[in-house]
């Protein structure tokens, strides 16, 4: 279910930036076709792209248009230059239109150092998060959930009385006799007050889930790392279940190696490489249903039913059950990812990968807990590396 106080919060955060504006959408669609049309040309002369099921992106999509559903791509993080270069290789009709083009996350570390940097991935359709602490429940996540929650699957008063009515929407929502209306200026102002952006279609949302670029050496290499739990708020708290694809690609760490220094990081390396981007049959509802299902039987267990702010109570965010169900729902999505790692011909992966706690522990100890494990370059995990960052404070 949704939780009136994270829609608002979503709310705000998108509004920091003009997008209602008239200009808006046609300065994000100029800035997207740049960038994109622009990679598209460098990587078909300087490399060998190929894409694997086109179609079932295209039918995910028709799919979740035709339902009035958001869909949420899922994908192995390898280099600096993942995205807008999987866009890139996908047919021109993924952003011929701005309500086509992803919506993302970047790390605002990295990507919102400066306003103009800000002003330009939010052009691009980015929303900055931030790491190191600071966790899956945060403003930019809030607003993920936003953009992937329909706007005529909102609750036509704002904010709800008792959670007890978010759930209902929720079920109805999800509910197979849910009207499948599509966004209009008419229906979602009788919906909400006032919308902190401006669409036609339901949006898509892609999301890096390991959180960190990841490039290990042979035998190791295009492993992923553990799924971190900000992409199940999307899949759980969404007014309206998502449509979830998985993705996998590899190619793209050639373009960019971890371990090039200097002013050489700037240009594209070992060209003439293939790039192969492979895109998995949508995630069952079933599937989905049933985790959505298991999040709503839990919020009609420790939502706070005194709370006038309609926000996710202390045990939704961090009690045993609600972690473990964001866990095993991190779980799937890897496990659906990495079968089209198998696909494309790796060889399985180091065991431990897909548990956190190794990953914690391979982290804080800098690789000493197992040195059979060897980066491609550093390992941006580690908070020492990246000095310039501010010490995450609960307050900020």
């Amino acid at each position: 279910m949704s939780f009136p106080a994270v829609l608002n919060r979503g709310d705000e955060f998108l509004s920091e930036y003009p997008r209602t504006a008239p200009w808006w959408n046609f300065a994000s669609h100029a800035t997207c076709l740049f960038m994109t049309l622009n990679t598209k040309v460098l990587l078909n002369i300087l490399y060998k792209p190929q894409v694997h099921g086109i179609e079932k992106l295209d039918s995910a999509f028709a799919k979740a248009r035709e339902e009035n559903r958001s869909i949420i791509t899922v994908m192995n993080h390898m280099s600096v230059c993942d995205d807008p270069s999987y866009v890139a290789m996908l047919p021109f009709r993924y952003i011929n239109h701005i309500d086509n083009v992803r919506w993302g996350f970047a790390a605002d570390n990295v990507c919102f150092g400066t306003k103009w940097q800000g002003w330009f991935f939010n052009l691009g359709k980015i929303l900055g998060i931030a790491r190191f602490g600071v966790g899956p429940f945060q403003d930019s996540v809030d607003a993920a959930i936003r953009v992937v929650s329909p706007d005529d699957s909102l609750a036509p008063k704002q904010p709800l009385p008792t959670y007890k009515d978010a759930i209902e929407i929720q079920q109805l929502n999800d509910a197979i006799i849910a009207p499948q209306l599509k966004p209009n200026a008419e229906s979602t102002q009788l919906l909400m007050p006032s919308l902190p952006f401006v669409r036609k279609e339901t949006s898509w949302f892609h999301v890096f889930p390991e959180g960190f670029v990841l490039q290990l050496q042979p035998p190791n290499n295009n492993s992923m790392r553990y799924f971190k739990w900000g992409v199940t708020r999307l899949i759980l708290e969404a007014t309206r279940a998502p449509v979830v694809v998985p993705m996998f690609a590899h190619g793209f760490e050639k373009i960019a190696p971890e371990d090039i220094t200097g002013w050489k990081r700037w240009f594209p390396a070992n060209l003439g490489s293939e790039i192969h981007l492979y895109v998995g049959d949508a995630i069952p509802d079933e599937i989905v249903f049933e985790y959505r299902k298991k999040w709503r039987q839990l919020v009609s267990v420790f939502a706070d039913p005194w709370s006038k702010s309609g926000d996710l109570s202390e045990e939704l965010k961090t009690g045993k059950w609600a972690e473990e169900l964001r866990s095993n729902l991190a779980a799937e999505l890897r496990r659906h990812v990495a079968s089209l790692r198998r696909e494309a011909g790796f060889p399985p992966e180091y065991p431990s990968f897909k548990n956190p706690r190794w990953w914690h522990r391979f982290t804080k100890t800098e690789g000493a807990s197992d040195s059979s494990v060897k980066f491609v370059g550093l390992n941006w995990a580690i908070k020492r590396l990246q000095p310039h960052l501010s010490e995450y404070s609960p307050d900020q």
